[in-house]
């Protein structure tokens, strides 16, 4: 029977669950994850409860950024399948109510991508679709501007002509093989628009865009100096330029074309009121709320994070929506389990963290569950990244050679990377690879050896467990925490609550025990004494 989000804008309040394909589950026994695992755990999802699934980048790829350096955007990767079984995927997903969104990858192709070769061979219009441009200094042996790149080093690699002779710069603000396209292009315009047709017309029900924020860049690619502190977020020539508006509006004319289409955008930008001209009714549909991410786990920061989320996105018309993992991230069960500061936390200050001593688990699987309440309990969207139903934490001590994160080596190893947050899923068994492939006990990621407890099979014969936690959340969410009421109601100091017509939603960060009113719907400490909440606990209740 077919369950899941069917109504109009379904996006308004959708639980999407993210899959990180390469270590989702592994269909044919190579280590990988890949379309045949998926496939085959789609009814594990469908009784989960989530009503969509984002899948990262399945495309053709060299891999050497996880697939988010494209080599071809209308096919799949060979190592997760092809585009007959992703058209089969898209069928079943559906038929069991699962909406299915892709990621898509428009700042940059690979270096591998036919445009990008074609550029390096001396082909005029090709390079007129990358950013190249002349080095500075007598011979050009210095980088057109001061740029960045995510990754760590220079922002931008010299190429060589086809006669064997130094030649032009291109920009890659992340690896260099990934080089940056010329968004004033429409060569690049109209291919892009294209890709969209060409998935939406295989059934494909929306679109995370990676790098949302970065496809224009201002003109002349001004030096970046030290604004704001940093070369890579807020206030830099590359990042949250106006032009990029008018590249969604014409995303947004090729959604309105098909039913109920959706786009979510990653826009790291200065502030909400920055987020919301995203979300404008012209534009795109959502956006990830990061400074929900980022809070700590400290009510008065959640709650002003909260407010302001939702204001700048109701003044537009759009859902709040709210993210606690994905694959960029420190894991949030690791993330709260060590002190609290009163700030905003990213990963690299996260992981700087790790050598003040072995974080507390049990704390911080204890929050993440409080956590997950808080968000599925807010109206809007909520994304939930695969593993986090499960409690999992972050693979801190996974050994130096066995990461694969460009960061690393591009960084000179100042960055550690994002690989602790991709390990592959343990599904059953109590040792590696704990059931997420049958043929090799070698995943393209090692697993910790300590996960077994960890496992969906071990979970599933514990009522108490995080996964059952997650499925009596979903299923509660979808019958009494609809539409977008919401309240706050009076609260003891380090913690709050909201009513949502007839529940009331509570988190409590303080050091003692709150009173609670109600009949107790869900609570996250299974062994809180009734009508109360505990320290680091959230409860639906119903008043």
């Amino acid at each position: 029977m077919q369950q899941g989000n069917t109504a109009p804008e379904w996006w308004r309040s959708a639980v999407v669950y993210q899959v990180y394909i390469r270590s989702f589950a592994d269909g044919n026994g190579d280590g990988i994850g890949d379309i045949a695992g998926l496939r085959s755990r789609l009814p594990y999802l469908r009784d989960l409860g989530i009503d969509a699934i984002w899948i990262n980048p399945w495309y053709p790829s060299p891999q050497i950024d996880a697939g988010y350096d494209v080599s071809d955007y209308r096919a799949i990767e060979p190592a997760y399948g092809d585009i007959a079984e992703a058209e089969q995927l898209i069928a079943e997903a559906h038929a069991m109510g699962i909406k299915v969104v892709l990621d898509i990858v428009p700042n940059h192709t690979s270096w591998d991508h036919p445009w990008f070769q074609a550029a390096l061979s001396g082909d005029e219009a090709a390079r007129a679709r990358y950013l190249f441009r002349p080095g500075k200094g007598e011979y050009g042996e210095l980088p057109p501007n001061d740029w960045e790149a995510i990754f760590g080093g220079p922002a931008w690699t010299r190429s060589t002509n086809p006669d064997g002779t130094p030649g032009d710069w291109y920009c890659h603000l992340f690896a260099p093989a990934q080089p940056d396209l010329d968004w004033t292009n429409p060569e690049v315009i109209a291919e892009f628009e294209d890709i969209l047709r060409f998935w939406f017309d295989k059934g494909v029900d929306g679109f995370r865009i990676d790098v949302a924020h970065g496809l224009a860049k201002q003109e002349g690619l001004p030096d970046a100096g030290l604004r704001s502190g940093r070369k890579d977020r807020v206030d830099h020539p590359a990042w949250d330029q106006d032009g990029v508006h008018e590249i969604y509006r014409g995303w947004r004319r090729v959604a309105d074309q098909y039913d109920d289409r959706v786009f979510v955008a990653e826009a790291w930008v200065e502030d909400n009121d920055r987020l919301a001209r995203y979300l404008r009714p012209d534009e795109l549909h959502t956006a990830f709320q990061f400074d929900f991410l980022q809070a700590p786990f400290v009510a008065p920061v959640m709650k002003a994070t909260i407010d302001d989320a939702r204001a700048a996105a109701a003044a537009v018309g759009a859902p709040a929506t709210w993210v606690l993992s994905n694959h960029d991230v420190v894991r949030h069960a690791t993330r709260y389990a060590r002190s609290q500061p009163d700030h905003a936390v990213s990963s690299i200050w996260e992981q700087a963290r790790w050598h003040e001593g072995a974080p507390d688990l049990a704390l911080g699987l204890r929050r993440a569950r409080a956590a997950a309440l808080l968000t599925l309990g807010l109206p809007g969207t909520a994304y939930v990244y695969q593993g986090e139903e499960l409690g999992l934490p972050e693979y801190e001590d996974m050994p130096a050679e066995a990461r694969q994160d460009p960061a690393i080596k591009q960084s000179g190893g100042v960055q550690i990377g994002r690989d602790g947050c991709r390990v592959p899923l343990p599904w059953s068994g109590t040792e590696a690879p704990y059931g997420f492939s049958e043929g090799s006990p070698q995943t393209w990621l090692p697993q910790p050896a300590d996960w077994a407890h960890y496992t969906a099979a071990a979970q599933e014969a514990d009522d108490e467990s995080t996964l059952h936690l997650y499925r009596r959340a979903l299923e509660l969410r979808a019958k009494w925490l609809q539409g977008e009421g919401f309240a706050w109601v009076e609260a003891p100091a380090g913690a709050f609550g909201f009513s949502r017509g007839e529940v009331q939603v509570w988190l409590n960060t303080s050091g003692e025990p709150i009173d609670l009113p109600g009949e107790l719907l869900l609570g996250s400490d299974a062994d809180a004494e009734p009508g109360t909440l505990p320290s680091d606990a959230a409860a639906w209740v119903r008043v």
